[in-house]
């Protein structure tokens, strides 16, 4: 499996599913050789087996270097003619990194290398060596930054690669996105033997906006663990401050302006509501400004980018949550508010919606109806705990082992090369 994040090092959702994913595989029995581009010191033992660049590098002193076809051989020239130009999140290069973690530059050059794109070309080189000195089944990576080393495995084994998308640059950027990564996106799903889609939502824009076949495509949903089931507190207090939470990165794909537009008319109705917005991005410069324009800079509080424990803590705090993103493909963060008891609010640009049909949702455009269903929730203590039991019983069967056996369906038809109906649709 090849990933460029695993939790508890994370950035974003696609660290999450790739933890969670694994752990579900392993306890079906499978054995994984988890590939990232640094180190991974994971918390407790953890079933999967881990190789970094490092490790491969080792290995390829005693193995040929493969020549890759031209057609990798020329994307990779491009990568690494190109400089980073637009919003890559939630796969940050390593000075993104040093400003949301604060830690030593060195630690993260050593994980990310001097740029993204440039470490994308080096770890699918490294992808060769592991592939010749493994023994494996199956190949199975996520997203963008995994799939030239993909291929290269694939090439020098012959076996069946299948393209996990958790996002698309399309989410990220819309029609304003960075050319070589659609390039390369559409490239590695019009070579993968299947496609795995977090949501039929990203499905669909995946057949629309890629033109890839549907039936080249199974739908997987994500699915989130039950730790952290349990706020004891009342919900929603009827007075005394309020927390309304964004937590997401500050970036187009995730909608920050329409949350503070938003908040500006909830203002007007609800004077002690505060509105608090974790994690960091490009669009902060301009988000802090918006805030000032609108008079709001004492209501909101912005944390920056928070580690796992602070943000269950966020959530411990937090009155309400809301995802006003413009284009998701799926959303974890909803399904962990809801398990800590937090009432969300969701775009319809979404693919959690397709497992949250009790949460309230919303156009991500329409700052209006997002205001007027802040205020709803905040004032309205019974919405809220309906919100939240009604939620909690749709995602109780939502875990992880569910989404493992789905994902066992594809390996299994893949190794035998028949396709049958899937035992786990």
């Amino acid at each position: 499996m090849f990933g460029w994040e695993y939790s508890p090092r994370i950035s974003g959702g696609l660290g999450t599913a790739c933890s969670g994913l694994c752990a579900a595989l392993c306890q079906l029995g499978h054995e994984i050789l988890f590939v990232t581009p640094g180190l991974i010191a994971t918390e407790g033992q953890s079933p999967v087996r881990f190789i970094s660049p490092a490790a491969a590098m080792k290995a390829s002193e005693e193995t040929s270097s493969a020549i890759k076809p031209f057609e990798e051989a020329y994307i990779i020239q491009r990568l690494r003619s190109c400089t980073l130009s637009s919003p890559l999140s939630p796969y940050l290069s390593r000075q993104q990194y040093q400003l949301h973690r604060g830690k030593d530059v060195q630690q993260y050059a050593e994980m990310y290398g001097p740029d993204l794109f440039s470490e994308v070309g080096r770890y699918s080189e490294w992808a060769t060596s592991v592939a010749a000195t493994e023994n494996f089944d199956i190949i199975h990576s996520h997203d963008w930054m995994t799939i030239l080393a993909a291929l290269n495995a694939r090439r020098i084994t012959g076996k069946p690669f299948i393209l996990h998308i958790h996002a698309l640059e399309w989410d990220r950027a819309g029609d304003d996105g960075d050319p070589l990564i659609y390039d390369l996106e559409h490239y590695g799903m019009v070579q993968a033997d299947h496609i795995i889609s977090v949501s039929h939502y990203t499905k669909r824009i995946i057949c629309e906006h890629y033109g890839i076949d549907p039936g080249k495509i199974t739908v997987i949903h994500n699915a989130v663990a039950d730790t952290r089931m349990g706020r004891s507190e009342e919900m929603v207090p009827c007075s005394g401050d309020r927390n309304v939470l964004f937590l997401g990165r500050i970036t187009y794909q995730k909608g920050p302006e329409y949350f503070v537009k938003a908040a500006a008319i909830v203002r007007e109705a609800l004077p002690d509501v505060r509105f608090i917005m974790v994690g960091d991005g490009d669009l902060m410069p301009r988000i802090r400004e918006l805030v000032s324009e609108l008079g709001l800079e004492d209501h909101f509080l912005f944390t920056g980018f928070l580690d796992y424990a602070e943000v269950e803590q966020m959530f411990n705090m937090s009155d309400l949550y809301v995802m006003p993103s413009v284009s998701e493909p799926f959303g974890i963060a909803p399904l962990e508010a809801i398990l800590c008891n937090v009432p969300v609010i969701i775009s319809r640009q979404s693919g959690v919606t397709e497992v949250l049909h009790h949460a309230l949702t919303v156009d991500f455009w329409d700052v209006e109806d997002l205001a007027y269903k802040i205020i709803a929730v905040l004032t309205l203590p019974d919405l809220a705990r309906q919100i939240v039991t009604h939620s909690q019983e749709e995602i109780r069967n939502l875990q992880w082992k569910q989404a493992a056996l789905k994902i066992v369906d594809v390996y299994e038809y893949l190794a035998l090369n028949q396709w049958l109906p899937l035992k786990h649709a």
